[in-house]
């Protein structure tokens, strides 16, 4: 083999010194560089410290989500003006280059680093105080607990995680959900609204200093079309009627579980009924929602419980089953330095997140885990962040992403879809009885509808209103309200209380509150059910979509990983075909999917007489408090009166 002269990093930076002085006068006649070497030199320099600095940006990031400190808080803030200096550097250099001028490679590599976010302000105080606004909403949101009941103190303050969420998804007392549900946007909402303001007009700066007309035009060109607004639209409606036979049903159920006083069988349902705090995942709901009852049970808390089992066991029941495809274990650095239970000594952000520190070799999760099967999905979801991570990880710096933003969330999904299935379950000994019949795979449908197609409305409105708020079509003096008006059009929810504009609901989700896009999620749970069929169809299923479990299938796993490996160095569309033969978001291996479901549900909601929709949309329940006997709640766990109880059940 020929030897191959290398230049050394101190010889590469010197060499691009020299290239910046070049372009400094270039640019002052006017020209912009296209030489196609300089443009290498350029990203082969950009490679090395990015990876250094990110890499240590996101340890800071680390350091404060799993110890949240004031000095953790102080090192993070500081360091992040210096990654933005960096950026801005990055962004000088950029716009020296002529990059249409480039091969269609060096193009999107170069494209790729002209959007640099907040270091394209001229003004270093509006950088920091941006950076103060996002970390004062994170540790808002991550420190929120709920303190009060009926204005009066609690012994102990209620956190999200557990203590919240875990009465919202095992109560059935109306006024234990209402009291949580309110207490939590209490919390985290009404206080986020003022600097959620001026964070909106510090992102509309952001995004016309890099030439956008607003945050959501940056957000939507992740996808590099045009029309991304009309595609989620035309998926939302393709699936709208799946999701409304679905809502009718729920409400049903609902009604007689409640009562009339609080379900109207014509109206939306109130939202913290439907045993997740956001309303965006029912599956809390499978002992009402089951068609069949006494069939054997879809859900295997009780037995990950039952037999003892640690999050650590379900991280490496998750990992088996990567590897059975062929794809890469977890690393050691992973299993050394992940958080996956929440610490009792110290507040972290509780949100499950996977992390890339940019170097190609460390890659971690951040989750406090419960031992239940929803906390058993999410770990597959999460795991599938990280083989993404791997398995790009030879990709230069600008290409290590997802397709799209959507694609990265799908992975997991798309594994989880075979690791839910009950012949998994039952093969990896964490169900107890297999059966394979019409009524057990109704039961099964069920319940991955409440994850699935309850999330829908939720996963396309989300963005919508941001959106909105991005481009002025919504006003500050109209955030609660039309945050209602779209939640009640599109996932027929109501509040179970008046909300004002004195409130701030939005901000009560993590997602809203640290500036994460949304709209990948809607199209992750389309487009995961098409990855599904693809990966199916090569491990030579041959019954229902529903039934199939691609586990130990080396062909799906090739699949699978060569897509991964693409990375962002290809529109997504490429991607897509490379993994499913089209080019187009499309739902109908979602709609094949829960065919059998969709039948059952139009004829059951017939035989009812169920309203499709929820034409009532003025209808609210009544508050619970306004004619409720004063409860004193107790330390951990809020009480309710045992007559209050009794009334219920009566309902």
């Amino acid at each position: 083999m020929a030897a191959t002269k290398v230049m050394t990093c101190g010889q590469v930076f010197l060499v691009f010194v020299l290239l910046v002085l070049t372009q400094t006068i270039s640019r002052s006649n006017g020209e912009l560089i296209t030489d196609e070497v300089q443009a290498r030199l350029f990203l082969q320099e950009f490679d090395r410290v990015v990876q250094i600095k990110g890499s240590r940006m996101a340890e800071l990031n680390w350091i404060y989500s799993t110890n949240i400190t004031d000095y953790n808080r102080e090192m993070m803030t500081e360091y992040k003006l210096e990654y933005t200096d960096y950026w801005t550097e990055v962004g000088q250099n950029i716009s020296m280059f002529n990059i249409s001028a480039y091969p269609p490679e060096l193009e999107r590599k170069l494209g790729f680093l002209k959007y640099i976010g907040s270091a394209a302000l001229k003004d270093n105080e509006t950088i920091v105080e941006y950076n103060t606004i996002v970390t004062d909403a994170q540790t808002l949101y991550s420190t929120g607990e709920v303190c009060t009941w009926k204005n009066k103190p609690l012994e102990t303050c209620l956190p999200l995680d557990p203590d919240l969420t875990d009465i919202m998804t095992t109560s059935r007392n109306y006024y234990d959900l209402y009291w949580a549900w309110k207490g939590w946007r209490d919390a985290v909402g009404k206080p986020a609204r003022q600097e959620f303001i001026r964070r909106v007009e510090i992102l509309q700066e952001i995004a016309e200093a890099n030439d956008y007309d607003d945050m959501g035009a940056v957000w939507r060109s992740n996808y590099e079309v045009d029309n991304l607004e009309e595609q989620a639209e035309k998926l939302y409606n393709q699936l709208r009627p799946l999701y409304e036979n679905f809502h009718a049903y729920v409400r049903r159920k609902l009604y007689k579980r409640y009562g009339k006083t609080y379900v109207n069988l014509r109206g939306p349902i109130p939202a913290h009924l439907l045993g997740n705090m956001w309303s965006q995942s029912w599956g809390s709901l499978n002992d009402l929602l089951e068609p069949y009852p006494g069939k054997a049970a879809v859900d295997i808390t009780d037995n990950l419980k039952s037999k003892n089992y640690t999050a650590l066991q379900m991280f490496e029941v998750a990992e088996e089953f990567f590897t059975s495809l062929g794809l890469l274990p977890m690393t050691q650095e992973f299993w050394n330095h992940s958080m996956i239970e929440k610490p009792e000594d110290r507040e972290v952000v509780c949100h499950a997140s996977a992390w890339d520190f940019g170097n190609a070799k460390d890659f971690r999760i951040k989750m406090c885990t419960d031992i239940n099967m929803k906390e058993f999905v999410t770990i597959h979801h999460e795991m599938g962040h990280t083989q993404y991570h791997m398995q790009y990880k030879h990709q230069p710096w600008v290409y290590r992403g997802g397709a799209n933003p959507g694609f990265h969330e799908a992975i997991g999904d798309t594994l989880a879809l075979s690791v839910a299935t009950p012949k998994h379950l039952h093969a990896i000994g964490l169900l107890d009885e297999l059966q394979e019949d019409d009524e057990s795979d109704l039961n099964f449908l069920m319940f991955m509808a409440a994850d699935k197609i309850a999330f829908l409305p939720f996963g396309y409105l989300m963005d919508q209103w941001r959106w909105a708020v991005f481009n002025g079509t919504i006003t500050p003096d109209q955030y609660n309200t039309k945050w209602w008006e779209l939640r009640t059009k599109y996932q027929g929810i109501i509040p179970p209380v008046k909300r004002t504009e004195a409130d701030f609901d939005p901000a009560a989700k993590y997602h809203i509150a640290n500036d994460v896009a949304y709209i990948r999620y809607f199209i992750s749970f389309v487009i995961q059910f098409q990855f599904h069929q693809s990966l199916c169809n090569v491990s030579n299923n041959t019954g229902p979509l529903h039934r199939c479990d691609i586990y130990r299938s080396k062909e799906a796993g090739n699949l699978i990983a060569n897509m991964m490996k693409m990375g962002e160095s290809k529109p997504w569309p490429d991607a897509m075909e490379a993994m499913t033969g089209q080019r187009e978001f499309d739902a109908s291996a979602l709609m094949e999917y829960f065919q059998p479901l969709t039948d059952w549900l139009i004829k059951e909601n017939k035989r009812n007489g169920e309203v499709i929709g929820w034409p009532n949309t003025q209808w609210m329940p009544p508050d619970p408090f306004g004619a409720a006997p004063h409860v004193m709640a107790s330390t951990t766990v809020l009480f309710v009166c045992a007559c209050l109880e009794l009334l219920l059940l009566r309902l």
